[in-house]
């Protein structure tokens, strides 16, 4: 018997989300864990606000909403807010009745200032790192630490000559137009780089001051970037420490430098680090021998760097760091291709170092919920 269409809908409906979502789904166990961290962030949002005027949106929504959009790829803030118009799933992780009002699109950024002074990506980052502690599923011996560029909000059309862009803020002071000044004023206008030499000394972005011109190898295209660290911890793949750096020729030896000094102010004190052959320079060794760290360095043939020789290869510790180091990358493929990360939305290095630390976090929630 074939049934009627019901054109009538009912004016009240009886339903619970939390019975909407399924025992199963993954995201019960990353509320779980998302909840229990920032539970012990409670002083410090409380440090963020005022005690008098009008309640603000609650940062643990706003940073849970922010692991939405990592987890489920959204590219702005805007299209969340348009699904959690009707996306009772996204309600539900943020603790949202049917009945709430969602946030307008523009209270991510307001409040993100608010985030950066406290360092909040850093904060919960380390907090995802504790509920792994209390599991027993980290260790605090062998890590290895690894870099990637990051590319910046910004076109290369906007890479211009530092002499060039002066000179045109003095034109608009004077309100003179120069005699060389493109006649195409369109939105996107066509620019001819042929010919010109560019480079990081003689050039800047107008749009983001920090990002800088970089390559990741010989014959690839030149980018604007930065560049993305991370230290991980061996036994679980776990990112315990991320940072951003001005991208140039020494910026993951540099980050992973400023990495450990955090690891120490943690009181996280590695044996081994591995790392590949862009760490093998002579300072960056002596620099981990003088921390007492094994170097677990893949070696450049034909260098020879004191405190990283044969005998070093040979070790079997030295053998599994280098097996186990390539599982870093799986940090930044599930960040660029999920996460959001592999060109950046945001512009200045510590807008672009939150968004990054905290892709980091969510990467982390997700290899807890398989874990646990």
């Amino acid at each position: 018997m074939r049934g009627d269409k019901t054109s009538q809908m009912d004016f009240l409906y009886n339903f619970s989300a939390e019975a909407q979502i399924p025992q199963s789904h993954p995201l019960r166990k990353i509320k779980t864990m998302a909840d229990e961290a920032l539970k012990r962030l409670d002083k410090v949002f409380d440090q963020m606000y005022a005690d008098k005027g009008r309640a603000s949106i609650p940062p643990e929504r706003l940073l849970k909403a922010s692991l939405l959009i990592a987890f489920y790829s959204i590219r702005s803030e805007r299209q969340l807010c348009e699904q959690l118009e009707y996306n009772f799933l996204f309600r539900w992780f943020l603790d949202m009745t049917p009945n709430d009002r969602v946030p307008d699109h523009s209270t991510f950024a307001k409040n993100r200032q608010r985030l950066l002074e406290q360092n909040i990506a850093a904060r919960f980052l380390h907090e995802t790192i504790r509920f792994a502690q209390t599991k027993e599923l980290v260790s605090d011996e062998h890590f290895t630490v690894d870099g990637t560029l990051i590319e910046a909000w910004a076109s290369l059309k906007s890479f211009k000559a530092k002499s060039d862009v002066k000179k045109e803020d003095d034109t608009k002071e004077d309100s003179t137009q120069p005699e060389n000044q493109s006649t195409d004023t369109s939105r996107n206008p066509s620019v001819n780089f042929h010919g010109e030499k560019r480079s990081n000394a003689t050039h800047a972005s107008t749009t983001d001051s920090d990002a800088r011109l970089m390559r990741k190898g010989a014959g690839k295209e030149a980018k604007l970037s930065y560049t993305g660290n991370i230290i991980m911890e061996n036994r679980s793949g776990l990112c315990v420490a991320a940072n951003v750096e001005i991208a140039d020729g020494t910026a993951e030896r540099r980050g992973a430098l400023t990495l450990l000094k955090e690891l120490a102010r943690k009181k996280i004190k590695p044996k081994s680090l591995g790392a590949d052959k862009g760490y093998h320079t002579k300072d960056f060794v002596k620099a981990l021998r003088d921390k007492s760290i094994s170097p677990h360095i893949a070696m450049i043939d034909n260098r020879r760097t004191p405190g990283l020789d044969g005998r070093t290869r040979r070790s079997i510790g030295y053998q599994i760091s280098q097996r186990l180091r390539k599982r870093v990358e799986e940090l930044f493929g599930w960040g660029k291709t999920i996460g959001g990360i592999r060109k950046t939305r945001f512009k200045g290095r510590p807008r672009v170092g939150f968004h990054f630390v905290f892709t980091m976090a969510a990467a982390n929630l997700v290899i807890l919920a398989g874990l646990t």
